[in-house]
This record gives C-alpha cells, structure tokens and sequence, in this order.
C-alpha cells in the first residue's frame, strides 16, 4: 500500500510540472500511472476508476494553474468564452457515456487517441513550426466554440484527459505561441474536470470499497495532489524560456512516452 502511494506521489510530482508547461492538468499522468497501481492489484474496473480520479485531481490542478497563469497574464479572454461553456456541457455527455463501455474498450479508445492525436500533429502544418511569428493570432470561429467546444468536452471527459491534448493543438494552429496554447489549456480543462468529477462522483453502479467517491478514488487522488499542488507553485517560479519549435517538440514527445507506457500495459495485463 505505502508504495502504491509513493508511486502516485512522485507522478504527482510530474503532473505539477507538466500542468504548468504543457497544461496537461494531469491526465495523461495521472490516467497511466492510477490504471498501473490498480491493475497489479485487484484489476477491477482499472480504467473506469482511473479515468475518474484523473477528472478529480484535475480540478485542483487545473484552477491552481490557471490562477497562476492568470497572475502572469498569459490568459486571454476572447479564447476562452464562450468555448469553455460548450466543453462544460461536452464534459457531461463525455462522462455518462464512458459509463456505457468496457474497461478494456475504454483502455483501447485510450491508446487510440493518442496515436491519432500524435499523427494529426505531425503530419499537419502548424503545429512544430507554429505559424508566423508576425501575424495577428486569428479569433476562434463560431462553430469552432460550439461544436467543436462540445467535441472536445465530451473525448476529454470520456477519457480523462482534460482536453489540452484538443485545445493546445486547436490554439497553437490559430496562430498562437506554444507558451500562451499551454496556458490556456488549464481554464479550458477546467469545466471538464468540475463536469466529468461530479457525473463520475454519482455514476452508478458506484465502488463500494472503502476510500472511494463513486468511482473515483479518494485515496490516490490524495496522493497525487499532495505531489502536483507544491510542484505547481515551485515550478511557476522558475524561470521558463523554452524556444517555441522545443516546447511543441517536448509537447509531442511526453504524448510519445505515455502511448508506449499504455501500450505496454495492455500486453503486461493479457
């Protein structure tokens, strides 16, 4: 048990970082490494309680984050409303639904994602290279805001993964630096993580064990935040002059690492 908790403090940890740089709030952290504790244990519902914890340690990571990056003025208005509205209301479509399929189906769809997250950012122009750094960042279409704001909620939700894998691809193509898509993630994930915690708090059938919120577990979400809250704070204070090109690199390669640790994980379990 002490660690299981362990582990989970020190992907804390990480999460902080990785909050503050790439706005991931958690989830691609936190999903694996839950997933990982829980399935060399009893296995049961691994993925399902994964994805919600992940959701619950998102709300704290993700409001401290955009309260820091608020601080620092990084934020801008106009890209956030009103799409974090319609990811809110894609956050609770995306959580109900994830209810409906198989943990095993849930892990695939996971690893999915990510393989056709990390192609589309490859293959397409705009996202390593950015755009010129003189042009004037073009405003979020209408349709982009609805519908796109209630795709993106509801594929974050579902997985657990706040949707800055969706927003920071979105933002950095509209012609924003990496540093300003990273930091806007956080307010964006902010809905899915309020949104998809409370529909996973009251899922039924709920966990009965003990230590448990609906399907979210209390006692790994604790370990994670008791590493991500102080990291978050301490890494706000570090100096960050990251050049543009090296952050959407670093984005893509941390997205690599965690496919190849899922992958692995299906294989381990099999």
């Amino acid at each position: 048990m002490f660690s299981s908790l362990a582990i989970l403090f020190g992907f804390g940890c990480l999460t902080g970082v990785t909050t503050v740089l790439f706005g991931f709030g958690g989830g691609f952290l936190t999903v694996p490494a839950v997933f990982a504790v829980l399935a060399a244990t009893d296995g049961a519902d691994a993925m399902h309680t994964a994805v919600a914890t992940s959701t619950a340690v998102m709300v704290v990571n993700a409001l401290s984050a955009t309260v820091t990056q608020a601080r620092a003025g990084r934020l801008r208005r106009e890209y956030v409303f009103p799409l974090a509205i319609f990811v809110g209301i894609g956050a609770f479509l995306g959580a109900v639904a994830a209810g409906h399929v198989s943990d095993t189906a849930l892990h695939l769809l996971f690893i999915g994602y990510l393989v056709i997250t990390l192609g589309d950012n490859v293959i397409r122009r705009g996202f390593v290279t950015g755009t010129d750094p003189a042009a004037a960042p073009r405003p979020l279409g209408r349709a982009t805001s609805t519908v796109g704001g209630v795709g993106i909620g509801a594929v974050a939700a579902f997985l657990g993964v706040g949707g800055s894998v969706l927003t920071v691809p979105l933002l950095r193509r509209s012609g924003l630096p990496m540093a300003e898509a990273a930091a806007l993630a956080n307010p964006l994930s902010v809905p899915v993580a309020l949104v998809g915690t409370l529909a996973y708090a009251l899922a039924a059938p709920p966990i009965t064990a003990p230590g448990y919120l609906g399907q979210v577990d209390l006692v790994a979400a604790a370990a994670l935040l008791c590493g991500s809250v102080p990291t978050i704070a301490l890494t706000r204070r570090l100096p960050r002059r990251i050049p543009d090109r090296v952050h959407a690199l670093g984005y893509l390669g941390f997205l690599g690492l965690v496919l190849i640790a899922m992958v692995t994980m299906v294989f381990v379990r099999i």
